[in-house]
């Protein structure tokens, strides 16, 4: 089922086109664009891991029935960005699968999926958000400390050969 949980119009300063903008949640018609979207990047910059096909081909027993969502980004009915929110015992998620069309970075989507995940996160009672990343990916870094994220560990990561920092943003 769809929830919607945000609704606003952007206007892209260099169109002026306004875009009809709304998050929702998991709905099994935006799925391929949540895989397309995630391989894009994973693709440019490394290579798929097992960890990624697990939660790519099965979000389904890999992020959502374990107690996890995965928010879409629509602009103008379009999926333009998403991310996973995948729960880490009690009272911890990690953002996972984040990512933006190419097409329609730099017009603050990130925030919004951020903010959007963030939120849903905090309303589940939950104290801390993880995330793994590669420094390499500096948009992507800056957008988490942004958000309060800190690193706490740089260096090689035992699940994905490709991270080399994990941050934590800390609820409560």
């Amino acid at each position: 089922m769809q929830t919607r949980i945000y609704t606003t119009t952007s206007e892209d300063a260099t169109t002026k086109n306004m875009e009809n903008l709304k998050i929702v949640t998991f709905d099994p018609k935006y799925l391929p664009a949540f895989v397309e979207l995630n391989r894009e990047w994973i693709q440019k910059y490394f290579v798929l891991e097992p960890m990624d096909l697990a939660q790519l081909e099965n979000p389904s027993d890999n992020i959502l029935n374990q107690g996890g969502e995965i928010f879409f980004l629509l602009a103008n009915e379009e999926v333009v960005g998403t991310c996973a929110m995948v729960p880490h015992g009690e009272d911890s998620y990690e953002l996972a699968k984040m990512a933006v069309a190419p097409s329609a970075r730099g017009k603050g989507y990130g925030d919004i999926v951020m903010q959007a995940a963030i939120g849903w996160t905090k309303a589940k009672g939950a104290v801390t958000i993880t995330l793994l990343s590669n420094t390499v990916l500096e948009p992507a870094i800056t957008l988490y400390h942004k958000h309060g994220f800190e690193t706490v560990h740089l260096g090689p990561h035992p699940d994905y050969e490709r991270c080399n920092i994990e941050m934590v943003l800390k609820l409560k």
